[in-house]
């Protein structure tokens, strides 16, 4: 038979829509094959609703520019038997023969299979994926990300998703990362030795670095495995730009490298190639805030909390007490009330969306930690005296400045305020020994726009849970007002490789962070009473890589911090680091 015959008899095979299409482009009475497209990247699909998702692929053909005719397919069954939607779309070199479809048409709470096809019969790999829940569905499973360096380790955590029983995925930002690949460079020490070097070797400006960074990251198969199991809703943050960026700079954005607002425009572009994202209405590729109605258990918003508008950070300015002063003199004079972590626009957005649903919980799906992670300055002086001496008596200074700060809110715990002493009481005064943020990036460095929503969200009654990235590190906290009242919860994930505060000596701080320091003096009622140097937290995990699996039922969230024991080798294992519970009610369960 020929390869023409091989290849007609293939397309009867998929079905009379598609032989018609494809047998259209073929050259009349000729047995020669149009060029074949090869699918690199593998698929992805993302931006579930109701009735449609985003399908997406890459197709070129080899040392080709010209564009691929491809068509899409999406079935009820792994063997293509039962066609539910099918059409055609095209990867260009305008969009970096990338290719996005929105397939509707779709039944709610349904799985699919997907695939795309060219015109010479060449296929991509199989892809699964799923419209929003219905709304009598009883629980919704996420597989939660974020921070993913390429140079870092392998994407175990991705592997390990892609084999869990999650439903979707969520990618909280830093899916890429944009520095250079020297090996001086952030998280590039292991990177020659893993074969992670990233490509351009150069940190990426222009939409061909972006894109071909991006090309890098989805070669690996760990990602394409999680891409072609799970329907992925992501937002970016600030790496898939440059570290640190703000609506008109970047800490890591120099003069040299030309205009901020043509790099971000770039970045943007890019992302939007790249991830299966549905792109808003209004063609603004820079407004990527949006919403998921998940049956009655749970509305999704999806925030941008680092590019549509965010204020320069306090930290930003080059003081030389790192913003701590310009931050107390704004906040504590009013001027910090005009500052934003969003947009007007998006905080009117958020809060609409959040009184208008009748989901059981409200989730906010966020690039920075929201709790208020304050410090007592008692600690926090005796460690910047430390950073710039760290003298052998500096650094015993630390650990005495942490050991009476605890001591002292361990025996307010055990014995009551009464049996403290002048100086421990002073200690836990915030008016002598102030609370004060470690990390003006994240929401602490926006106190008031955070302290507007969380009241508006108390108003409305209505029961909140973030689930946040970009600190590499696990945490579980309080959301509390500047009052000290909680308002809701947050799930921070750690990193799926990127390192975290292992990487710079501070691995074992989480016990004296989260109070589980106190564990040996009082028992397992340490665990989660806010005994640590953190007020609001009540758990961390300051080692290890991993990801969030969470599961949302009508009467709680349920949270397992999973965790690989390598990023370093292709064989790990994969454990459960700490399962913690909140109750609708407002009991917390952790184990």
């Amino acid at each position: 038979m020929s390869r023409a015959a091989d290849r007609r008899t293939f397309i009867l095979a998929t079905g009379g829509a598609v032989a018609t299409v494809l047998a259209s482009s073929l050259p009349g009475c000729s047995d020669v094959s149009p060029p074949r497209a090869e699918f690199r990247y593998g698929v992805a699909s993302g931006d579930p609703l109701a009735d449609r998702v985003i399908l997406w692929t890459h197709a070129r053909v080899p040392d080709s520019t010209s564009s691929v005719s491809l068509r899409w397919q999406v079935a009820t069954d792994q063997d293509f038997a039962n066609i539910v939607r099918q059409g055609l779309a095209t990867a260009s070199a305008d969009t970096g023969f990338t290719v996005k479809v929105d397939a509707d048409g779709l039944s709610q709470g349904v799985s699919y299979f997907y695939r795309f096809i060219d015109a010479g019969g060449a296929q991509s790999a199989v892809g699964q994926t799923r419209t929003l829940p219905r709304d009598d569905a009883t629980s919704v499973k996420f597989a939660i990300f974020s921070c993913s360096l390429y140079s870092e380790g392998y994407f175990n955590a991705y592997d390990g998703a892609a084999k869990s029983d999650a439903q979707y995925a969520l990618h909280l930002g830093d899916y890429i990362y944009e520095y250079g690949a020297e090996p001086t460079k952030y998280g590039n020490a292991d990177a020659a030795k893993l074969g992670r070097v990233t490509a351009p070797a150069t940190e990426i400006v222009s939409l061909e670095d972006y894109r071909t960074r991006y090309a890098t990251y989805r070669a690996d198969p760990a990602l394409q495995a999680v891409h072609a199991k799970l329907p992925f809703i992501a937002i970016w943050d600030d790496h898939e730009f440059a570290n640190n960026a703000w609506v008109n700079g970047a800490e890591n954005h120099k003069a040299s490298q030309g205009d901020w607002s043509a790099r971000k425009a770039n970045a943007a572009r890019a992302w939007h190639e790249w991830l299966p994202t549905r792109t808003d209405a209004s063609g603004n590729l820079l407004k990527i805030y949006r919403r998921f109605d998940f049956g009655r258990l749970l509305t999704l918003h999806m925030l941008d909390t680092r590019i549509e508008g965010r204020d320069q950070q306090y930290d930003g300015f080059g003081d030389a007490d790192g913003g701590v002063a310009r931050y107390v003199q704004a906040f504590s004079g009013g001027a910090d009330a005009s500052r934003r972590m969003m947009s007007a626009a998006q905080q009117t957005w958020l809060l609409d969306g959040i009184r208008a649903s009748a989901a059981a919980w409200q989730v906010l799906g966020n690039q920075d930690i929201m709790a208020r992670m304050w410090m007592p300055a008692s600690v926090l002086q005796a460690q910047n005296a430390a950073f710039a001496n760290p003298s052998a008596a500096n650094q015993q200074a630390v650990s005495k400045a942490i050991s009476d700060y605890l001591a002292a809110k361990a025996t307010r715990f055990a014995a009551g305020a009464g049996a403290l002493s002048p100086t421990q009481t002073a200690l836990l005064n915030p008016q002598v020994n102030p609370r004060l943020p470690y990390n003006l990036d994240a929401w602490d460095g926006y106190p008031s726009q955070r302290e507007a929503i969380l009241q508006a969200v108390k108003a409305a009654g209505k029961r909140l849970v973030t689930v946040s990235g970009d600190s590499h590190n696990a945490w579980f906290a309080n959301l509390t007002s500047l009052a000290g009242e909680r308002i809701g919860w947050e799930f921070a994930g750690s990193s799926v490789t990127s390192p975290g505060f292992e990487s710079v000596g501070l691995g074992t701080l989480a016990p004296v962070l989260d109070g589980s320091v106190s564990v040996a003096q009082l028992g397992s009622a340490a665990v989660g009473a806010g005994l640590g140097l953190v007020d609001d937290l009540l758990w961390a995990d300051t080692t290890r890589r991993g990801w969030l699996a969470l599961t949302v039922t009508a009467s709680s969230v349920k949270a397992d911090y999973l965790f690989v024991d390598t990023v370093k080798a292709q064989t790990y294992a994969a454990s459960v680091g700490r399962s913690v519970t909140v109750q609708a009610a407002g009991t917390v369960a952790m184990s």
